[in-house]
């Protein structure tokens, strides 16, 4: 098989920020797998979760080396090909580009999209969040106003852990609270931006304005702390940058009552199936959500999707130039289309 690969600019419409930043841009891999005619797609998109950072050009020699090393191999053998993935250190954004890739090149081979390989049931779709950012309040609820008007979505994830404190945190959050309907799902995201103390605070008052659940409150360096948390915390605790794949669910599941997969931590689909099993058989809830991947990598996500308590799958509805198309958001829910693989179309190359 022959591995060939392009790199693609997307710019967000709204820049958004977290407790460790602003993100406006990002320039991601669109890896194209081709063997008996057929080509199978596959997207890296470069991360950086505090000292963890896969940059484009770590991405791009990770596909290189991949490049001679994968020639003799069919897609089919994927056994194999996991083994010499492994043998080369490969980073995870880059094993996921290759393994989204092989999946849609099995589907295009037999006719069929991923879902329907997997014998999923698209009913069970649940809808996805649209996030809106640490701003301010005033910004955040014009912010969350127009997500709600733009598209069909019903469920917001708001980021906190602004670095001015809690008291910044409850005045956006209020804001936008106070401006939503009460059939509007919420949850939030503090992004590992706060300390135990506030946390605790921050989760009895937060169980107070109908917040369904509370996605990485501490630092990956406070794991150890999560536990504590959870046993005070009326909200349902979910970890993110401290989970990447399988190997650490059951470090983290006496402390935690659910997980959020990224197909770039993970590695591809088939770690994100893993991670799913893992994670049932610990007794833990399941999310997906993405980084700043474009319809590619989150059309990948959505063949899974149906196998997700919450899905975050929004990144690509927050693009100006996504190069790909496909993908159907209908009353809030992502629905994956129905042509064999990931059922995607390529538009144009992003500027």
């Amino acid at each position: 098989m022959e591995l060939t690969y392009q790199p693609f600019t997307v710019q967000k419409r709204v820049p958004l920020t977290i407790s460790r930043g602003t993100t406006a841009q990002s320039t991601n891999l669109w890896l194209k797998l081709r063997a008996e005619g057929i080509e199978g797609w596959g997207e890296a998109a470069p991360f950086s979760i505090g000292s963890h950072q896969q940059t484009l050009a770590m991405l791009e020699q990770d596909i290189t080396q991949l490049q001679g090393a994968l020639t003799s191999y069919h897609p089919f053998d994927r056994q194999a090909i996991e083994a010499v993935v492994e043998e080369l250190s490969i980073h995870s954004a880059a094993r996921a580009a290759l393994d989204v890739a092989l999946w849609d090149w099995c589907g295009k081979a037999v006719g069929q999209p991923i879902w329907r390989l997997l014998g999923l049931d698209l009913d069970r779709i649940q809808p996805t969040s649209v996030t809106v950012g640490i701003s301010s309040p005033e910004a955040a609820q014009l912010r969350s106003q127009d997500w709600l008007q733009q598209t069909t979505a019903r469920v917001l994830k708001i980021k906190l852990g602004n670095p001015a404190g809690i008291e910044a945190d409850q005045a956006m959050f209020q804001a936008v609270y106070d401006s939503v309907s009460a059939d509007i799902s919420i949850s939030i995201d503090a992004n590992g931006g706060w300390s135990l103390d506030d946390a605790k605070l921050m989760a009895d008052w937060l169980a107070a304005r109908r917040v369904t659940h509370l996605e990485q409150p501490l630092p990956v360096s406070q794991n150890t702390d999560l536990a504590q948390l959870k046993q005070h915390s009326p909200l349902p605790i979910f970890v993110d940058e401290s989970c990447f794949n399988s190997r650490d669910i059951p470090l983290l599941a006496h402390g935690v009552d659910g997980i959020n997969i990224k197909l770039m931590k993970a590695g591809g689909l088939t770690e994100a199936l893993r991670m799913i099993d893992t994670a049932r058989a610990g007794g833990l809830a399941v999310m997906f959500g993405c980084y700043s991947d474009s319809s590619l990598a989150n059309g990948a996500m959505a063949q899974l999707s149906p196998l997700a308590d919450y899905l975050d799958l929004d990144s690509h509805l927050n693009l100006r130039d996504d190069p790909f198309t496909g993908l159907s958001l209908v009353n809030g829910r992502l629905i994956p289309a129905h042509h064999p693989g990931l059922g995607l179309n390529y538009v144009s190359q992003a500027q």
